[in-house]
């Protein structure tokens, strides 16, 4: 057996050991000894192995396979700029801690820096985004190499695994391999008991239990839990991560608080997660009268300007009535969001100080600092970009909780207050939503099916054991303010650096991983159409593959909808979709060329390329039906909503308006 045919053989057999299941390769010659080993495993059944021609889709499905599994997956591609497109893959497993073990095949000392074909610097290619990198040397036949390989397995999967209390994440063996790639003989066995009897100067075997070479315990030290004293006056805020959700959710209903929680936070659950509650944080003139005294977060919320707001509260003491102003502009800047000033959390300056903060004799009064504890994702891992933060904790004890146990907390109070408000701001938001069009004068006669009507149909739609993938942009924030609280489906996203990338193969990966821990489940996702272009490459599943029973409905407004919130709007935004003067098609504004980004691409055409099955939804209650025939074995297949942007944006503005009179009227 030949060194590099040697080393991939150990490799794969002791990651096998150590728990990998699943396997992602993209083909390419110098990885060919990882490849063909895998491929024994997989036809033997230790791992389930995946094939993408494309790097990027590969390392995206297997983000998807670790994110929805929580187990580390391997992902395999050979040298050259075939390792640079892991990368975007590569960072959002570092920002949202899912264990990839990164396998790139390099080209051996001597050919690099000479010009020699698919050749690039792969020492440390993904700098600190990875938990762990080791460049593993050239396999040698030598004594010790088998246990120096099987150890170094062990120590990169721990690495990944976030073995004895560290962080999950990335890891990156680079690989250089000298030829011949290939075994000497044609049907060789790379696995198993056959590396006892391979001609090598020792055995190649693992240990003859079958274990790994390397047992890395799991208990990490357990931390001391924070003391939170308890305040009436408290939210919890959830946000997208892999947490202990249902401690939080406990907590809550403990402490008589509402949840604020994001989609794909799993916990909006219980009577106190709020559907509508980014109407509430919008609301200027409810804030001031709900100003917490604690806000708990964890994971990364970051779906709204006035989430972000709420979470500066612990930043300063502020001045009583320092919420500013009464009105929410009509062209806010981000969809469920109102304009960055509208809430004032800062100190304000004396010339600013509302009569109302000054007492009779004289002295300005603050009102206290708001305690904002911060739950830590991992070690030196935790959400806190307003700089707000005023406890970080790994765990949490709240302490002198009133004995509301058998009487629960009384209505009227703190928690009443939202849920009331959130039912209010619920209610007005889905009549404004129940008589669209009808009330956009402005939206073509053809637009019968509006963006948040397809997230709200989708939602309904789920059956219990689902899995749901929501896409970035507009995707998610629709279900955000749509979705009522669920135990029996699983949410989940993109939400670490929260791009594009990839977003098709991830949720592919993701489907898979479901299907395999949850027989007979079915996945969806809700994606936009500059998404599903992005990864079009994904759609590409060779006919040996396993494939994932994902229905994904494809949001096309034809262009990036986001940025019709956006402040790039007001150049040239709201006019998709309409025609010019005379009715010729209207002359592109800076906005629409370089923000809009119209396509014209068929989403039909791409299915029927790839070969997968279609289905255009137009009027209400088509997405229900569409995507109904989803069931076990069924594979890939897209339901595509045709939407305009430019109307849309005026509807999430009207909804939110209604949702914000609605609080008004309320507070009356």
């Amino acid at each position: 057996m030949n060194p590099s045919t040697a080393f991939g053989a150990v490799l794969a057999d002791e990651l096998a050991r150590c728990g990998l299941r699943e396997v992602v390769v993209a083909p390419g010659s110098r990885s060919t000894p990882l490849a063909m080993a895998f491929d024994e495993l997989d036809r033997a059944g230790r791992v389930r192995l995946h094939v993408r021609i494309d790097e990027r889709s590969a390392s995206f499905t297997a983000l998807g396979l670790a994110k929805a599994s929580r187990r580390p997956v391997a992902v395999v591609c050979t040298s050259g700029t075939a390792a640079a497109n892991l990368h975007p893959a590569v960072i959002e497993a570092d920002e949202s801690a899912i264990p990839l073990l990164l396998l790139t095949a390099d080209r051996p000392p001597e050919l690099r820096g000479t010009g020699a074909s698919q050749t690039v610097d792969q020492v440390k290619l993904y700098g600190s985004a990875v938990r762990w990198y080791a460049e593993t040397g050239v396999p040698e036949r030598l004594p010790g190499m088998a246990g120096y390989w099987r150890s170094l397995a062990c120590r990169a999967w721990s690495h990944a695994a976030g073995a004895l209390g560290a962080l999950p994440g990335p890891v990156h063996l680079n690989i250089p391999l000298r030829d011949p790639l290939v075994p000497a003989a044609e049907h060789a066995a790379l696995g198993g008991a056959a590396l006892g009897g391979a001609d090598w100067p020792e055995t190649l075997a693992g240990r003859a239990d079958g274990g790994p070479w390397t047992r890395v315990g799991e208990t990490a030290v357990v931390a001391e839990p924070l003391e939170l004293p308890w305040a009436e006056r408290g939210v919890v805020v959830c946000g997208d991560g892999d947490y202990d959700a249902a401690a939080l959710v406990e907590l809550a209903e403990r402490a008589g608080w509402p949840i604020l929680a994001e989609p794909s936070s799993g916990a909006r659950r219980g009577p106190n997660a709020l559907t509508g509650y980014q109407y509430l944080l919008a609301s200027p003139e409810f804030m001031a009268a709900h100003r917490p005294d604690v806000i708990i977060s964890a994971g990364r919320p970051g779906l709204s300007r006035p989430q972000s707001a709420l979470l500066r509260l612990g930043r300063d003491a502020v001045l009583p009535n320092a919420v500013l102003p009464n009105a929410v502009l009509p062209n806010a800047v981000l969809p469920n969001a109102v304009p960055a000033d509208a809430i004032r959390v800062d100190a304000v300056a004396p010339d600013e100080v509302a009569p109302e903060a000054v007492r009779a004799d004289g002295e300005r009064t603050a009102t206290p600092q708001v305690r904002q504890v911060v739950l830590a994702q991992g070690p030196g891992m935790w959400a806190d970009p307003q700089r707000a933060a005023t406890d970080v904790a790994a765990a949490i004890r709240l302490t002198g909780v009133p004995g509301t146990e058998a009487t629960g907390f009384p209505a009227g109070g703190w928690l009443d207050d939202w849920r009331t408000a959130d039912a209010a701001a619920s209610r007005a938001a889905v009549a404004m939503l129940d008589t669209w069009p009808d009330g956009d004068l402005a939206a073509p006669a053809e637009e019968m099916l509006s963006e948040p009507e397809v997230a709200r149909e989708l939602v309904a739609a789920l059956p219990e054991g689902a899995l749901l993938w929501c896409g970035n942009s507009l995707s998610v924030r629709d279900i955000d303010v749509l979705m009522p609280a669920r135990t029996d489906i699983r949410v989940i996203a993109s939400r670490g650096a929260s791009g594009i990338d990839g977003t098709f193969s991830t949720a592919a990966g993701a489907a898979l991983a479901h299907a395999t821990d949850h027989p007979g489940s079915v996945a969806f996702a809700l994606i936009g159409d500059l998404s599903l272009l992005h990864d079009a490459p994904g759609l590409v599943i060779g006919p040996g593959e396993p494939r994932p029973d994902l229905c994904v409905v494809v949001v096309n407004n034809d262009g990036g909808g986001i940025f019709e919130g956006l402040e790039p709007a007001r150049f040239g935004g709201g006019v998709s979709g309409e025609p010019g003067a005379g009715g010729e098609p209207r002359a592109l504004t800076v906005f629409e060329r370089t923000f809009g980004t119209p396509h014209g691409a068929s989403i039909e055409h791409l299915a029927a390329a790839f070969g997968i099955p279609y289905t255009l939804a137009e009027r209400p209650g088509e997405v229900a039906k569409a995507v109904a025939v989803t069931v076990p074995g069924s594979g890939p297949r897209i339901v595509e909503a045709r939407t305009g942007r430019a109307a849309n944006a005026r509807l999430r503005a009207q909804l939110r308006a209604a949702a914000i009179e609605a609080l008004r009227l309320a507070a009356r």
